[in-house]
């Protein structure tokens, strides 16, 4: 980056040292703050998944859960739960040794749900294709109706990971996914 004769001083955000940054999105003084702030960074991210995961897998007719449930589905820290317990705030039912449940309404009427982590997406099924000649293009037969030369078909089949197969000299790639593609060009 080219000298502009200007000092620019940041505050670190990990560790508050002052310090002059050397590109303009400069947030760290040196690596070891740098890599301690991505390192909590993924452990935070791990964390919210794992959490998210679990409040998905709670039934929602359950009617009691567990104290480890309540913490992913209102995202309410463990040791305020407890002391919440011990004050009395929320009832509970202890039905044996780390057998805590607590009943969903009272948590309702404390907390409010915390919103689904954005990264936990449902997996789409994988698309069936049929692979048939008659439900597919051969490559030259996209290059005559798309009027493109074969290297940048082959370019957007694997790009797009569309699947193809091949029949003697023939390679066949669905009708369905070249058409979606190209329909804009035609």
């Amino acid at each position: 980056m080219p000298n502009l004769g200007l000092e620019i001083k940041r505050k670190c955000r990990l560790c508050g040292k002052v310090f002059l940054i050397k590109t303009l999105d400069s947030y760290y003084c040196c690596k070891k703050c740098s890599d301690a702030a991505y390192a909590k960074k993924k452990r935070t991210e791990a964390r919210e998944k794992k959490l998210a995961l679990i409040a998905k897998s709670v039934p929602k007719v359950s009617e009691f859960i567990s104290v480890r449930e309540a913490v992913a589905i209102y995202g309410v820290e463990r040791g305020m739960l407890y002391l919440m317990i011990r004050r009395g705030d929320i009832p509970s039912i202890n039905i044996g040794t780390k057998m805590t449940r607590l009943n969903r309404k009272d948590l309702e009427k404390a907390f409010v749900k915390r919103p689904i982590a954005k990264y936990i997406k449902e997996t789409p099924l994988p698309k069936k294709y049929s692979l048939e000649p008659e439900d597919c293009y051969t490559i030259g037969e996209i290059c005559e109706k798309y009027h493109i030369n074969d290297s940048s078909v082959w370019a957007h089949v694997r790009k797009y990971s569309i699947p193809s197969r091949q029949i003697g000299n023939y390679v066949y790639v669905p009708k369905e996914e070249i058409d979606n593609l190209y329909k804009s060009e035609e």
